[in-house]
């Protein structure tokens, strides 16, 4: 399997001691397999030019888990983003919050790769409206799937940090990549306000709906 990384620098040995621990679904190295996508996050300010890191991982002695194939499908992305991320919400709401994560909890301790989407901007402010009762897990799987924004594949373990191996990076530019990043971000909003916003008949269960608390 072939990896890219965006970021702001070469990053030749990556350390999972050196992960933020708040990040989508937890502490890890985030990747994706899609190289135009890594050129685009390594330039998501404009100006600020950055370098697509190259890897290659055998990923056939590793245990991967992909969230898009889980059984409760986007509940089982959003109980891992509520898990890992910080999100803002009114003080009533937590209650809630952590019922749901209790009921769809999803156990990545396991999992040496972790497969789901990314949760930037645009799609943290579809978990945001779910959490907070806006929109229906219906709905959010919708807006997941117009927003085109990619895929994410994380190293978690040790193992997977072992078997990672640098091939390279390639130096990229805010004045080509940026504008890139900046349109997918602008359709995938548009994508979610336009469907947040239609008329008649809400289909399926917001958050409140799904939980015992």
């Amino acid at each position: 399997m072939i990896l890219f990384h965006g970021s702001p620098e070469r990053v030749e040995r990556p350390n999972i001691k050196k992960c933020y621990p708040y990040n989508d679904y937890g502490a890890g190295f985030y990747c994706t397999l899609d190289k135009g996508l890594a050129c685009e996050w390594a330039c998501n300010r404009p100006g600020v030019d950055g370098f697509c890191n190259q890897y290659s991982i055998d990923e056939t002695k590793l245990t991967i888990l992909n969230l898009d194939e889980h059984e409760q499908g986007v509940l089982a992305w959003l109980a891992v983003l509520m898990e890992h991320r910080i999100f803002d919400m009114e003080w009533n709401a937590f209650q809630v919050k952590d019922a749901f994560i209790r009921q769809y909890h999803v156990d990545l301790t396991g999992a040496d790769l972790v497969v789901g989407y990314r949760a930037d901007d645009s799609y943290f402010s579809i978990a945001r409206a779910f959490v907070s009762g806006t929109i229906t897990e219906i709905q959010a799987a919708e807006a997941l799937r117009l927003g085109e924004l990619g895929q994410q594949v994380v190293l978690r373990s040790p193992k997977a940090f072992r078997a990672i191996r640098f091939e390279g990076a390639e130096q990229v530019y805010a004045a080509q990549w940026y504008p890139r990043w900046e349109r997918r971000d602008s359709e995938a909003r548009a994508s979610f306000a336009g469907m947040r916003h239609a008329k008649g008949k809400v289909p399926g269960k917001r958050i409140f709906d799904l939980v015992e608390v």
